[in-house]
């Protein structure tokens, strides 16, 4: 059987590509689990810094959830839907959203349901011309489920993402762009080196510095601004003593690059 999820070190960099593209890139329960597991293993890999995540084939990122796989869940009864189905999707989500290294989708092409909720949960998106997007959970009469009530309202605004949640109708890279949901469009051939190029241009800095940023920004968007400003006084005073601090510092005074080794 092929990889579930295919992974490719390119220096610092590492390129997940969901791989199952005469499914459109689905994501049955065996792809979550073993998206899970190269997070984990990426997580304690020093060597890695940030992840691209996108989708084999050129017809999709992801169309979702696997239908018929998540159906026979739904048919064993309410709670056994909720484990398997619900709170697998929802913990992938969240490990995406609070991951502590950078990640960037690269959208290649349709982004429906679940595929659309990645796009939202991780950190930075860029969208091939050819993407297309939609909440497409509610043609199949379900609520969107791995996060995607809570994030895209977050993202795009309350009216908008209702619109789009309600209607379950498609809509644009262009639009995507407009509402929030990714940061740049660009042509479907100069999809991947415009990720590649944004994650390198992120790697120029401090890994640590942008571990406490992301951790700054996932936490304080959930809080109130008090909390939030807490939030960021605690990731400031762990940076203050560290070396990377330091060397940013010194660098910046010596009119020179500085040379993190993040510690």
């Amino acid at each position: 059987m092929p990889e579930l999820i295919i992974r490719e070190d390119r220096d610092t960099i590492a390129l997940l590509t969901l791989n199952r593209p005469q499914k459109l890139n689905a994501l049955n329960y065996a792809t979550i689990d073993h998206l899970l597991e190269c997070l984990d293993q990426i997580e304690d890999d020093p060597n890695t810094r940030a992840i691209i995540l996108t989708g084999a084939g050129d017809r999709a990122f992801s169309a979702g959830a696997d239908i018929h796989e998540f159906t026979k869940s739904i048919k064993c009864g309410r709670d056994i839907a909720v484990r398997q189905f619900c709170r697998r999707g929802q913990t992938m989500t969240a490990r995406l959203e609070a991951f502590p290294k950078p990640i960037i989708a690269a959208v290649n092409g349709i982004a429906f349901g679940g595929g659309c909720e990645i796009t939202e949960a991780v950190h930075l998106a860029i969208a091939s011309e050819r993407a297309l997007f939609a909440k497409s959970e509610i043609n199949i009469a379900i609520p969107p489920t791995f996060g995607g009530t809570q994030r895209l309202p977050r993202l795009a605004g309350r009216k908008r993402a209702l619109e789009l949640l309600l209607t379950g109708e498609t809509f644009s890279a262009q639009r995507a762009g407009e509402i929030g949901l990714v940061n740049n469009v660009v042509p479907h051939e100069a999809l991947l080196a415009s990720a590649f190029d944004l994650a390198e241009r992120i790697l120029r800095h401090s890994s640590l510095a942008a571990s406490c940023i992301i951790h700054a920004v996932t936490r304080g968007m959930n809080t109130t601004i008090e909390e939030g400003l807490l939030i960021e006084r605690e990731q400031f005073a762990r940076m203050a003593r560290t070396t990377d601090a330091r060397e940013g510092l010194d660098a910046w005074i010596d009119r020179r690059q500085p040379l993190y080794t993040g510690h």
